[in-house]
């Protein structure tokens, strides 16, 4: 078939191919704009179907200045390049699917495909006398590719987000089917207005579909960081009572004992006022190594240690401290016991510093499958606290690491209430 070239244009068409080439150029600038943010995307992430998309596109814009330049030379040369990248564009958005939902690697003899696209091309266009069984032929082909390539990234859904992956599938699989009105309505430049439109809407719901794609990756990868986050605060929170409780045996078996010879030794002298600064420093030792981690916990469990602990508490502060204990008749997991504890000491000593508060009362039950923990006085309430410190913060991750829940608000009638949910499973 020889070139064919229109002399003259008449007005009407002269205004119907400045239409045409405009909507064109629009969907030029929407193409040129996704295959940027792919470029964009695979500088950030590395993903390789990243950089085959951004490639995929930008041939596709020039697949769309050959149609312009088509509808305005009438010269088949520009048709048959338009049908050329048409064909390179659609083996490497196949392609990219390929990469994303199978890990596949483009390799130089890929390569092959362009030079198959031109000499598809060069068929359709140039080697058949019957130009509707050459634009039903490459119609065929385009659709099996784009329809192929939609199957591809439904199989994505196990690599990146089930939603955005069946997106981009149904997108480009109704693009496939759209592909079959070429030899019906759209041959050799017609209906252009219909074609733009339709590629338009197909373009903004295939950048909607990466959009949603990144989206879920960058949840996915929250998502691992917090749990890394969260396994890390665990390990730290362990790490931290073991060394507490490295120390407070130390103060208590090395410390303590010689401090304890020192007083018996100096009483023995008659030196009774030395004896009782030595005694008074014994003391402190050993109030410093309970504060640190109380052997009681250890040795008699978390009933007698919170006993204890309130004991103490109200004898060092002079504040009323009832304890009430429901169902909490068997040995706990260790890290529970410990975090029970800890709860329960860094709230008793917030009322002291902070509530100005007379009675305080601590409630440690068993229901549901999980220990609630509450501790309430009767100070100042939430105001006392507005501003949330290192205790609180260490309150809150250590009921986190074990899978609970804490809540601090204003109490049923004055003060402030501090409450936790803890389940009694291990968290994974």
């Amino acid at each position: 078939m020889t070139t064919q070239q229109v002399d003259f244009l008449g007005p009407d068409l002269l205004d119907r191919t400045f239409v045409e080439c405009s909507a064109l150029g629009f969907q030029s600038v929407l193409t040129t704009v996704l295959a940027a943010a792919c470029y964009l995307l695979w500088r950030r992430h590395r993903g390789e179907y990243f950089l085959t998309w951004s490639a995929a596109w930008s041939i596709y814009v020039l697949r769309l200045a050959c149609m312009s330049a088509f509808l305005v030379r009438r010269d088949l040369v520009w048709l048959f390049l338009h049908q050329a990248f048409t064909g390179v564009s659609a083996l490497l958005l196949l392609a990219a699917a390929l990469q994303l939902a199978r890990g596949f690697r483009l390799r130089p003899w890929h390569a092959v495909g362009v030079p198959l696209s031109v000499l598809w091309a060069w068929i359709t266009i140039y080697g058949t006398d019957n130009m509707l069984v050459g634009g039903i032929v490459a119609t065929l082909s385009l659709s099996a590719i784009t329809i192929g390539t939609g199957v591809v990234l439904w199989q994505a859904r196990r690599v990146v987000s089930p939603g955005a992956a069946q997106v981009l599938s149904i997108v480009f699989i109704v693009w496939g089917l759209h592909h079959l009105d070429y030899p019906l309505l759209r041959a050799f430049g017609a209906a252009v207005l219909y074609g733009v439109f339709a590629d338009v809407v197909f373009l903004f719901a295939i950048g909607l579909g990466m959009l949603f794609m990144v989206l879920g990756a960058e949840r996915q990868r929250l998502a691992a960081r917090s749990a890394e986050l969260e396994q890390l605060t665990r390990l730290m929170l362990r790490v931290q009572e073991d060394e507490r409780r490295r120390i407070a045996q130390e103060l208590h078996d090395e410390a303590g004992q010689v401090l304890t010879a020192v007083k018996i030794e100096l009483e023995l002298d008659g030196r009774k006022e030395a004896g009782a600064l030595v005694g008074r420093a014994l003391s402190q030792v050993r109030d410093l190594s309970n504060l640190l981690r109380p052997s009681v916990l250890d040795d008699l469990g978390l009933v007698a240690a919170l006993r204890a602990l309130v004991d103490d508490f109200a004898a060092r502060t002079r504040i009323e401290v009832r304890l009430d204990i429901d169902g909490v008749g068997r040995r706990l997991p260790p890290d529970v016991d410990v975090v029970i504890y800890r709860v329960v000491q860094e709230a008793l000593t917030n009322v002291a510093r902070h509530a100005n508060a007379s009675e305080a009362r601590v409630r440690v039950t068993v229901g549901a499958g999980k220990m609630q923990v509450t501790v309430e006085d009767n100070g100042q309430g939430a105001t006392a606290h507005a501003t949330p410190h290192m205790g609180w913060l260490g309150m809150r991750e250590r009921v986190t690491a074990v899978g609970g829940q804490l809540s601090i608000g204003p109490a049923d009638g004055q003060g402030l209430r501090v409450h936790a949910d803890i389940p009694l499973a291990e968290p994974a």
